[in-house]
């Protein structure tokens, strides 16, 4: 360790980004009591060099404070600097979260998920990306031939994945040119959102030092096939037993899971501004592309928003650990914190209010005639960012989640995403996302 190395002090954003401002290693100790303050108009920052109108102006800071549990020193390559960081709650002077902390939401939709329900969390991500350099071209989707092109990059993220502790099950050649996918492991609330962020910046670290650029954004091109960023739950009850699952109801999926799915389902709409919160997430989600289209929970159907994955395991006593519940209408321009605590907020309420197991459906919902999906129920999810902003700041259980602080600074900067979108061409955009994300 060089006495010149520098440890990042890094925090995710409401565009879900990874902010940073970086000490001396030596400076560590002496600093992390108190981290490093930061504007509150930084929350207003854009994916790129605007700043929102937003309710802070020039005025106050936040503290950055590092959780020292998830700090990682990941060295890739020896001629290159170690990859130093420490994830930060954002928090108010006297200690108490910011409003605006997207990590402190989470923090707190889970801790009440535990008090209301007894259950906690586990969460699982897919993680879709894409990489360009000179020698990425086109192999034939899901190859060999297509992984081992790559594959000293696939091997040096690896092993940096696995010494940042990510918990890694899987890497993957995707459908589209250059695209790959790797999954993680479930990891109990917080720490299954942390690896998320841990998992975007490392596989960016990789690609740097392999001479590539990544991008996780949703959309490379207008006609590129789409990044997806998959989120997968579960519960465990008190005494660590799987709580969704339940061999005699339709889908496997228990009572409570059921009333949690049915209320995210009752609020999707709404929820697809925070998960999927770029003008471009709209040109990726839609029927007929295998990320969703409609409002639907099914099993096993990729054009599902919510999809119920049974277990592969064949003992009855085994099938409850790997049965899960997935999120599909969820990208990487989107905070993890955010996406799963708005989540989690939707589906607590769906078991408040006792709300009955959902409909599940089988097939392409766009097959279906329009009555047909008017009596059962079926809605189209939002195919703009316009209508899901729409759809959430006429949701009032929704807008309740968020402190109105929270929610005029974040419509204003969605707005403002929506207007840079407005005024450039869409393959333009696409390419500043890359850039980004």
């Amino acid at each position: 360790m060089s006495r010149g190395e520098v440890i990042y002090l890094v925090w995710n954003d409401l565009v879900g980004l990874s902010r940073t401002r970086g000490v001396p290693i030596g400076e560590y100790e002496r600093r992390k009591a108190h981290g490093l303050g930061w504007a509150l108009a930084g929350q207003a920052m854009t994916p790129f060099e605007d700043i929102a109108e937003n309710p802070w102006g020039p005025m106050d800071e936040v503290r950055q404070i590092p959780d020292e549990e998830t700090r990682r020193r990941v060295l890739l390559r020896p001629e290159h600097p170690a990859l130093h960081l420490v994830l930060c709650d954002s928090l108010n002077p006297d200690g108490s979260p910011w409003e605006c902390c997207t990590r402190s939401f989470l923090a707190a939709a889970l801790a009440d998920m535990k008090a209301e329900t007894g259950l906690d969390l586990h969460v699982a991500y897919e993680n879709e990306f894409a990489l360009f350099g000179e020698d990425i071209r086109w192999a034939a989707p899901f190859s060999l031939d297509a992984a081992r092109r790559i594959a000293p990059f696939a091997d040096l993220c690896v092993a940096a994945l696995i010494d940042a502790g990510a918990g890694i099950e899987t890497f993957e050649p995707e459908y589209g040119v250059g695209q790959f996918e790797i999954t993680c492991g479930p990891a109990a609330g917080l720490a299954g959102a942390d690896r998320v962020v841990l998992t975007r910046e490392v596989v960016h670290e990789a690609a740097r030092q392999s001479g590539l650029r990544s991008t996780f954004s949703p959309k490379p091109a207008p006609d590129a096939v789409g990044n997806g960023c998959h989120l997968h739950v579960s519960f465990l009850d008190a005494d660590g037993k799987a709580a969704a699952y339940d061999a005699d109801a339709p889908g496997e999926l228990s009572t409570v899971a059921a009333s949690f799915v049915a209320g995210v389902q009752r609020h999707v709409a709404a929820l697809c501004a925070v998960t999927a919160p770029s003008p471009i997430s709209y040109l990726r989600l839609g029927p007929h592309h295998w990320s969703c289209g409609y409002d639907i929970v099914g099993v096993q159907n990729r054009e599902a928003a919510i999809r119920i994955c049974p277990s592969p395991a064949a003992e009855p006593a085994d099938r409850g650990d790997a049965f899960n519940i997935e999120f599909r209408f969820t990208d990487a321009t989107a905070s993890p914190y955010l996406a799963i605590g708005a989540i989690v907020r939707a589906g607590l309420q769906g078991i408040r209010d006792g709300l009955p197991r959902p409909d599940l459906v089988e097939g392409e919902p766009d097959d279906l005639s329009g009555d047909e999906r008017e009596a059962r129920g079926i809605g189209r999810l939002p195919t703009s960012l316009d209508e899901a902003l729409d759809a959430f700041e006429a949701d009032e259980s929704v807008k309740s989640w968020f402190t109105p602080t929270m929610v005029q600074a974040y419509t204003a900067l969605k707005r403002h995403e929506i207007r840079l979108y407005a005024e450039s061409r869409a393959e333009r955009m696409c390419e500043r996302y890359v850039q980004v994300y």
